[in-house]
């Protein structure tokens, strides 16, 4: 009897304590989070969104969509390159100085000692911050994903499995037309593409009778002359909500220097 009671007493409480660990714990933890900062810019981020994104994400939901593809984009590691911002007033000792320092691929650590041997010198140095990884190198994102990115999806849809690509920063490389070409006839944009084709969002009609419709198709998918592929007010939500998804703010958390605007 007592044998038994202790045996129960004992998985009660190992089983409390991962409820408290793996449920509770997160729960109050992210529960409270709130916007956070863009690095440099200071702007808020995330944005909520609004709209047809919002409905969208429920269209995403309802097709099953997290099945083939992610929302979480991975990294490695960052590599920082220092670069000269000024020169000071002795640019002749700060010149022999950089030709003796190696100013790429650096650590963190290696790139604050760098700085400061630039500074003593009497340059201003500036450290640019780049993230390498697999995900990265794909051009799935510019930085790994983070739990600021998700703070207003309801619900979180990470994914797991990646038969497609990975969608965390797809509206920073996609236009709506695309996406909704891609809806109809995925394999006119990408002919290994292992999606099904979601022609059930989209419905044919007279020619002419919409703004919508989808341009340039391949003549092999083209619907009879006179005829034109319209799509539905739910395949134009989920075309916004992909766009709305977009991971390219440095955060302190995740930071990267973002590429320079020609």
């Amino acid at each position: 009897m007592k044998t038994g009671f202790g045996v129960f007493f004992a998985v009660t409480v190992t089983l409390g304590l991962s409820w408290l660990g793996f449920v509770v714990a997160p729960a109050v933890q992210l529960g409270s989070a709130k916007q956070t900062q863009v690095l440099i810019s200071g702007e808020t981020w995330p944005l909520q969104q609004t709209g047809e994104a919002t409905l969208g994400q429920q269209v995403y939901r309802a097709n099953g969509c997290v099945a083939c593809h992610t929302m979480q984009v991975r990294q490695e590691s960052i590599i920082c390159d220092v670069v000269l911002a000024k020169p000071g007033k002795n640019p002749a000792a700060v010149s022999n100085l950089l030709s003796t320092l190696k100013l790429s691929g650096l650590s963190k650590d290696e790139a604050a000692d760098v700085s400061q041997k630039i500074s003593d010198a009497g340059g201003t140095p500036d450290t640019r911050i780049a993230v390498t990884g697999p995900d990265i190198k794909n051009g799935w994102g510019v930085r790994r994903s983070v739990a600021a990115d998700f703070l207003y999806d309801a619900p979180v849809q990470l994914g797991n499995l990646r038969v497609g690509p990975d969608l965390a920063n797809i509206g920073a490389r996609s236009t709506a037309a695309l996406l909704l070409q891609h809806l109809y006839a995925p394999r006119s944009i990408n002919q290994n593409s292992a999606m099904p084709s979601y022609k059930f969002l989209f419905t044919v009609e007279k020619a002419g009778s919409s703004p919508d419709a989808l341009k340039d198709l391949p003549k092999d998918i083209m619907p009879a002359e006179g005829l034109e592929i319209v799509p539905t007010t739910e395949a134009k939500q989920l075309a916004a909500y992909l766009l709305s998804l977009r991971a390219d703010a440095p955060l302190y958390e995740a930071p990267f220097t973002p590429a320079a605007k020609p």
